[in-house]
């Protein structure tokens, strides 16, 4: 059977107090919607829908970063979770099989949740996904019967009986794609609000010879977001599942609490990543590896025994290969450090190749940019760079090649060869005596003048 998503993204998000659409305020340095994306894709989808409706064309430019597959849907009117889903009948086209809706702004549900939802389908035509609330005061309640979920009832209605079901209605809903908007077809939007809402479909399902289940998840699965502090305390709580994730596939962290991850961070197996660091999103870190402390890595990646750090940026491009050294106060970007490669101190290697076993002195700097255009630096394998060269790109210096330290190199060094690339020391004797004592002179004079 195939499957679908729909993934409703078109709330404003007023209590966010903010211009940017809620779905795409952050968690793990992903949109919320992304989460919410990646629990669906336990479904392996075939087809993707997202509805969006407030600041629309944001949220699509930001899905379309995700996966250019995604298909776009707007809700122009805010009309209840019914309407929005109808928004993607069109783009589903002749779909045919399960769709299953989520929200943008729910971003813990799990792939296991969406799979027994699926096992579901097996048996019912409808399934609702529920939770045991501590506090289901405000929540609609999941009326069943058996496995049989009967109706679902809004606090506000619910008899007191109904009041003390515990199991609450998360709003994630599964069906078979013709099913579901034949029901959402006959919602109708006789409430206070004047809205169209999709827990209806559960009742009309039965009034129309259908059947409903409900499957039941942890109630930390169901988490929303709609305010600020809401926000922060889902990236405590991805924050604190990343780390125990790492942990038990095998990475050390030394001081877990103080490391933070990206949804798409990767680390391998026996790599040690020491106190405070951070992992921006794209991030590939290969078994043991090690990331000193205080280094902030993104859109990069550090291959098998490679270290970085302390106090080490990686940024987007930058590709370390085996065993290659990274250290204190060196950035990289959009460049490859070659195997067994030692870029160890107060470098900036930028647009570059640095090749195999290669030795880059403190204080080099690769000068990629002249105002207009970046440009590239080649260097070769086993060669030597000399402390606080300025390496002036486009340039290439062959394998075994060395530069003198103070060098500005601004042509092609050849393999083998050394660049001197400064000019010839002159020693003046006694001068710098000389000059002190005048100095010493003249500042006494003026001290004596006020």
């Amino acid at each position: 059977m195939a499957n679908a998503l729909i993934l409703l993204a078109a709330g404003q998000g007023t209590r966010m107090n903010s211009d940017l659409p809620k779905v795409l305020h952050q968690i793990g340095n992903a949109p919320l919607f992304a989460h919410a994306l990646a629990s669906g894709a336990a479904l392996d989808p075939v087809r993707t829908v997202l509805v969006v409706g407030h600041g629309g064309d944001r949220v699509a430019a930001e899905a379309a970063k995700i996966d250019e597959g995604i298909v776009v849907a707007r809700q122009e009117e805010q009309l209840g979770t019914a309407h929005a889903v109808l928004q993607a009948r069109e783009t589903l086209g002749d779909f045919e099989g399960d769709v299953f809706v989520l929200y943008g702004d729910t971003p813990f549900i799990s792939g296991e949740t969406v799979l027994r939802m699926a096992e579901a389908r097996r048996t019912a035509d409808v399934v609702v996904l529920g939770f045991d609330a501590a506090d289901p005061a405000r929540y609609g309640r999941l009326v069943t019967e058996g496995d049989r979920l009967t109706r679902i009832v809004e606090y506000k209605d619910a008899s007191p009986a109904e009041r003390a079901i515990t199991l609450c209605n998360s709003g994630l809903v599964a069906a078979d794609a013709g099913v579901l908007f034949d029901l959402l077809e006959q919602v109708g939007n006789d409430n206070a609000a004047g809205e169209y809402y999709l827990p209806d479909i559960v009742d009309i399902a039965w009034k129309t010879g259908r059947s409903a289940t409900a499957v039941s998840c942890d109630e930390a699965e169901t988490l929303g977001v709609n305010t600020r502090a809401e926000l922060a305390r889902a990236e405590a709580i991805f924050q604190t599942a990343k780390r125990a994730e790492a942990l038990e596939t095998g990475v050390t962290l030394t001081a877990p609490e103080t490391v933070f991850f990206s949804l798409d961070t990767y680390v391998g197996r026996d790599a040690v990543v020491e106190p405070h660091v951070v992992f921006g999103p794209g991030v590939t870190v290969e078994s043991e590896a090690h990331i000193r402390a205080f280094s902030h890595l993104e859109g990069c990646h550090v291959s098998m025994g490679a270290t970085v750090g302390p106090f080490a940026r990686l940024r987007p491009g930058a590709e370390l290969a085996n065993n290659a050294h990274v250290g204190n106060f060196v950035e990289v970007k959009n460049a490859q450090i070659g195997e067994g490669t030692k870029v160890n101190h107060l470098t900036y290697i930028g647009d570059a190749e640095i090749g195999d076993g290669t030795n880059v002195g403190a204080g080099t700097i690769t000068c990629n940019y002249d105002g207009v255009f970046k440009h590239r630096t080649v260097v070769g394998r086993n060669a030597f760079i000399g402390s606080n060269t300025m390496l002036v790109a486009p340039v290439t210096v062959g394998d075994e090649a060395m530069t003198a330290s103070g060098s500005v190199i601004t042509s092609d060094v050849e393999a083998g060869a050394l660049a001197i690339g400064r000019a010839r020391q002159v020693n003046k004797p006694m001068l710098a005596v000389r000059m002190f004592e005048k100095l010493k002179s003249l500042k006494a004079k003026k001290q004596k003048g006020q």
